[in-house]
């Protein structure tokens, strides 16, 4: 995650990391691994909307 992310791109890939736990696809090694990098995405698409949220009520306090 080197580059910014968009949100999309974030979501679809907390959704695969998600998935493949469900799916038992990890290795006990690699849970760790995911879930760091599913709670470094989930904290990128908290502040994506969070900044979303916040651009559009100042757009709307403004009319």
């Amino acid at each position: 995650m080197s580059k910014e992310m968009k949100y999309e791109e974030a979501f679809a890939e907390l959704q695969n990391i998600v998935r493949r736990m469900e799916n038992d696809e990890y290795s006990i090694d690699e849970i760790a691994v995911q879930l760091k990098a599913a709670q470094r995405l989930i904290t990128l698409c908290k502040d994506k909307l969070t900044k979303t949220e916040e651009a559009i009520q100042k757009i709307l306090d403004k009319e």
